[in-house]
Order: C-alpha cells, then structure tokens, then sequence
C-alpha cells in the first residue's frame, strides 16, 4: 500500500489490506465502486479486456476481518498502471506509430492550416472516449479516498491523522508553464512576464536547447532574475525523442548536457511525447511530460491523477488542463469555461492545476486577452481559497520534503516530525455521509471555489 501511505502520510498502523487470492495472468478493466475506472489483474476475474462499460465493480469482493482489510487486486499495481499509462488506450498501435512518421516527414511541407485540420479531427474522435474521463480525470484520488474509508471503517474511529498535501495548510496548489517553441515566443517572453508579474504570477519558462533559436545566457538570466525558473524541453522539438531507445539514451546525454549547462532541474518532452519506462535515464529532479488526460493529444492516454507522483527518483508534475494551443486553435474556444471547469474539480481534490501557456500563441491580441482574463481568475482564487501557487522547483521540493515526513503519537496527540515539518500541517481524514472529508487541523475559513462575480 505504498500508494495510499505516499498521499496521506498517515501512521502506518492504520493501514492493513490483504491480497484476496491469487492474481490472474492477465489484466484487464473493472471498477472500484461507481467513479473509478481500474485496469490491472484480480483474483476473482472481475476484469474485462475492453473498456466496456458497464464494468464489474469489485467493491463488494471487499472483506474485512477486524481491521485487516483483503482486497481482490493489488492497489499498488493498479494505480502504477495508471499513473505509467500502463493501459491499451495509451499505447501506440503499428497504425499510429506509422502515420505519426509520416506526419513528421511530411510536416515540413504542409502550412499551419493543414496541420491544425488534422489536429482537429483527431480530437474530435479523442473526445469521445470513455477512458480516461474528459475533461479531467481523478481515478486515483477516488480509488485512494475509497481504500481510506475502509480503513476508517475497518478502524471504527472517527478520524485518521495525516500530513496535509500542501505546505502552510494551502487548500491546493497552482503552477504556471510556458513552453517556448520558436524564435518569436522567445521574443515575447519580455513582454509575457510583464503580464504575469502584473497578476502575482511567476512562472516557469521551458526552452528547447539545440537547433530551434538561440538561447544566449543573458535570457536566462533575465527570466531568473524576474523571479522564474528554467526548464529544458526536449532536445530540438522533432517528435521524435521516443521513437528509438538507442536514440533516446543518445539524446538523452545531450539533454543532461544541456541541464547542466542552464543550470536546469525540470524536463519537459514536445508535444507531450512520453515513455515514463525510460525517463530514468534523464538527469533531472522531476519531468512535467505526462497530461491528466490526453485526448487532444497525438499521444493518447493520461495519468488519471491531479497529484504529483514519483517515477523513481523522478518526480512526474502532471499537466492538469487543456493546453492553450489546444483550446485556442483545435477546439476554437476563445472563452474561460473548460479552464474553469478544471480548476474547479481538481481544487475540490486539493490538488495540482498545472497550465501550460505558449508565448508563440497568445501574442496575438485576442488570445492575450483569454490568458489576462485566465490570470486575473487563478488571481481571486488565490487569494479567496489560500491556494499555494508555486513554481515546478518548489513543488518539487516540497513533495520531497513531505515523502520524507511522518507522524508520532505525543501525550495522547500527533504531530508532524522531519525535515521541513515547520511547515506542514496535521489534517484528518473523516467519513461524512458516505464520502471521504479531508480537512486541515485548524483550517481557516475559505470562500466558495467560485463566486458570482468570478
């Protein structure tokens, strides 16, 4: 149950679940009650090999005998093969790997027009799937919420003491990234942390180091000194960084080269191409490759997740909302409602909302417009909810800090012991009405998640 102690951090004493049986040979798709779509093997053959719903829900199969708890699947397995895209729907078929070659031999040669009415239509078959939900996806907090009830149950307390998710009591967390991809992004990254500062806003700024545009010290430096963090984003942007493994771990080399040289702790691949198998060979603190859900993408799949993860030594910060590209250019949504429907459903999880907002794609005065309108909302949730807004380095440091946390029993109460526990904060876990309630010790009052005027 490594899983379920990562995310709440709560003594281990309250946490005994048991393997019902042996695992099948194969995997396949079922639920965990009536919101979590699962895939992995189980000991019953509640699976199915297709996403097709209605699934088996294998929340009866659940029994306890005192506080132990036997499951028929292995948690850890199952939220590993979500949050590693370890799925059918996020893996390539012969088809896709060829007409994706295709594409990039082709795509020197086709205009913005061409490429944005393919991007189109594969989005538009995307939209439509079941698995993962669009347009956010929280199977892992439900599937990990639901294995806390069981042990609130099993336990027959009221609560359960954990390390709240974010430092300082902060009710959820909120970074913004800035993918710069051509000579004319770069250019605009002047005027772009103008906007931001002018909103409280700092980012972080992710630069393609080989063969794209010239990246000269005094911009990073620049970016640095306004308060913003540097990140490597591939290698020359081709698409092509997962293709080979041989290449892979040659460019990789180039990569880490290139880390160093910018003094860079965070990667991020183009065009969200990913295999989180290899991301072990990128010298790095954490990547920010793998979306929430990516049915807008050319790489299907998603993470299911709204938290940060660890990959190994890697740190994954998901991307948690629609990309500005997306939006803008592949569904032509000029407004703020998908945005803030996101926000809404991954703060209600105390969770992450990542954004990723190209300078190339809001210098036009229209689009800017959206992105100011975008600032000045995260702007008055801030303040209102006490949501921590942080860059992708003080995540990581922070999720590092709490991974290394725990919590002792002291004269009848608990508190919080490691390094950095000045700043966490004792939270329980709580059953109201069915549904797990997670609230900080001493939480200060909050206003709704959106109010009339937002």
């Amino acid at each position: 149950m490594q899983a379920l102690r990562d995310r709440y951090r709560c003594p281990p004493e309250f946490i005994d679940f048991r393997l019902g049986g042996q695992l099948s040979q194969d995997a396949g798709y079922f639920q965990f009650g009536p919101d979590a779509t699962c895939y992995g093997r189980t000991c019953t053959d509640l699976h199915w090999a297709q996403a097709t719903f209605p699934l088996v829900d294998a929340l009866p199969a659940v029994s306890a005998d005192g506080t132990a708890i036997t499951l028929p699947f292995d948690p850890d397995e199952m939220i590993d093969n979500l949050r590693l895209e370890r799925f059918p729907e996020a893996q390539w078929s012969q088809r896709e790997k060829g007409m994706k070659s295709i594409y990039y031999r082709l795509r020197p040669f086709t205009n913005r027009l061409l490429r944005k009415s393919v991007q189109k239509m594969r989005a538009a078959n995307g939209k439509n799937r079941q698995f993962p939900k669009w347009p956010v996806d929280t199977t892992v907090e439900d599937i990990l919420e639901r294995l806390m009830l069981l042990c609130l149950r099993a336990h027959r307390v009221d609560r359960i003491p954990f390390i709240w998710f974010w430092p300082d009591g902060a009710r959820a967390c909120l970074t913004m990234t800035h993918d710069v991809e051509t000579p004319a992004g770069r250019d605009f990254c002047a005027q772009l942390l103008d906007i931001d500062d002018s909103f409280g806003i700092k980012a972080s700024y992710q630069v393609v180091p080989d063969g794209r545009y010239a990246v000269p010290p005094d911009f990073l430096g620049k970016l640095r000194a306004r308060g913003c963090e540097v990140c490597i984003q591939d290698l020359n942007h081709d698409g092509r960084l997962f293709d080979d493994h041989n290449e892979f771990l040659r460019r990789a080399a180039l990569i880490n080269r290139y880390a160093w040289e910018f003094g860079a702790h965070g990667f991020r691949s183009a065009v969200l191409y990913r295999n989180p198998e290899w991301f072990q060979a990128l010298d790095f603190c954490f990547d920010m490759s793998i979306p929430n859900v990516a049915h807008l993408d050319p790489q299907r799949g998603g993470c299911c997740t709204v938290m940060p993860y660890f990959i190994g030594k890697l740190l994954e910060i998901p991307l948690t909302t629609i990309q500005d590209y997306s939006l803008f250019h592949v569904l032509g949504d000029l407004s703020l409602g998908l945005w803030r429907s996101q926000v809404e459903t991954i703060l209600a999880k105390h969770g992450m909302a990542s954004f990723i907002v190209h300078p190339d794609y809001i210098a036009e005065p229209k689009t800017q417009t959206v992105y100011k309108r975008l600032l000045a909302l995260l702007s008055q949730l801030r303040r209102q909810n006490a949501i921590w807004t942080a860059l992708p380095c003080e995540i990581d440091q922070w999720w590092r800090a709490r991974s290394r946390m725990s919590i002792v029993e002291d004269n009848g109460s608990w508190r919080i012991v490691g390094e950095g526990a000045e700043r966490a904060v004792l939270a329980f876990a709580t059953e109201v009405d069915g549904r797990l309630i997670c609230t900080p010790a001493n939480a200060p009052q909050i206003e709704p998640l959106f109010c009339q005027s937002a």
